[in-house]
């Protein structure tokens, strides 16, 4: 029973391993990703331009060769094999290292991953093959190189970002070359006044025009700028217009109002009676109605 036992727990670790060997291109690039992206702490890296990417990508392909070589063969025995040796030496450091009985029995000059068979290691305990190591090592690189050049393109593009000043020999260059330049603006400091006011005006039509909004739908030229002022003279000139028809309406208004009787308006106001009664509570005025002042204004006219 206990033979049965451990026959059927064998056979099921088999067909479990010889299932994922042949998911192995998958599992080697899951572990690449997972290295590379992301470091020791498991955060996402962020390629600022510090990280060393040559080193980084090393590691991250160590760890997925280490995984090919466990996938490589079936280790139940836990026998010694050398399969993790030669895969590392031979595809990542370039160098072969083998026992010297395969170096005699092979030869100086032979590939170790030509073979079809692992050292020390059976037939039926071979899940990949040392030439399909090769192989897939092979279409591995190429399909995690994209990864790599991603990286290194977010770096440099990170380091052009933060990096606005010019090369040391264009500073130098500048220094040397603009050194009558700088003499002149300190003989004269007005220049430095005109040339402030002209970075302020070049600043307000910069903001203005909204040229950095421009310049993410294209392309700009001279002639898009000027037609954008017409446009925003034209617009600034129409609340103008609008307003000059009020104005018109309010002065035909003044102008059709009846101006006041010239006899009447040439008197005085204390020529109109009035009467005027005080009391404890407080003033209170009285005057005689519209029609009765006129007439009374007209009879001294007349009289006089």
């Amino acid at each position: 029973m206990k033979q049965h036992l451990k026959d059927y727990a064998r056979n099921v670790v088999e067909t479990k391993a010889r299932e994922e060997a042949g998911k192995i291109m998958i599992h080697m690039k899951d572990r690449f990703a997972t290295v590379f992206n992301y470091d020791s702490d498991s955060m996402p890296r962020v390629w600022t331009g510090n990280e060393d990417i040559k080193s980084i990508t090393k590691d991250a392909r160590t760890a997925s060769l280490k995984l090919l070589s466990t996938m490589a063969a079936i280790h139940l025995d836990e026998k010694p094999d050398n399969i993790e040796n030669v895969l590392v030496s031979s595809l990542v450091d370039g160098t072969v290292t083998v026992s010297s009985s395969q170096n005699r029995k092979l030869g100086p000059s032979t590939d170790p991953l030509a073979s079809s068979s692992w050292e020390e290691v059976s037939s039926k305990d071979t899940l990949i093959t040392p030439v399909q190591c090769k192989s897939m090592w092979r279409q591995f690189k190429a399909e995690t190189e994209y990864s790599v050049t991603q990286a290194i393109s977010a770096q440099e593009a990170h380091k052009r970002s933060n990096n606005w000043l010019p090369p040391p020999w264009a500073i130098m260059a500048m220094i040397v070359l603009g050194f009558n330049e700088f003499m002149m603006l300190l003989k004269n400091p007005l220049y430095l006044m005109v040339l402030f006011v002209a970075f302020l005006l070049s600043k307000a039509l910069w903001v203005q025009m909204d040229i950095t909004g421009q310049f993410q739908h294209g392309a700009i030229t001279v002639m898009n700028l000027l037609r954008k002022l017409a446009e925003e003279a034209q617009g600034d000139q129409t609340p103008e217009a609008q307003r000059r028809p009020v104005s018109l309406s309010s002065q035909s208004y003044r102008n059709e109002t009846p101006r006041p009787n010239p006899v009447t308006s040439s008197f005085p106001e204390s020529s109109v009676s009035s009467n005027i009664s005080s009391s404890d509570t407080g003033m209170e005025y009285s005057s005689p109605p519209l029609r009765q002042r006129r007439t009374a204004n007209v009879e001294e006219v007349e009289s006089s």
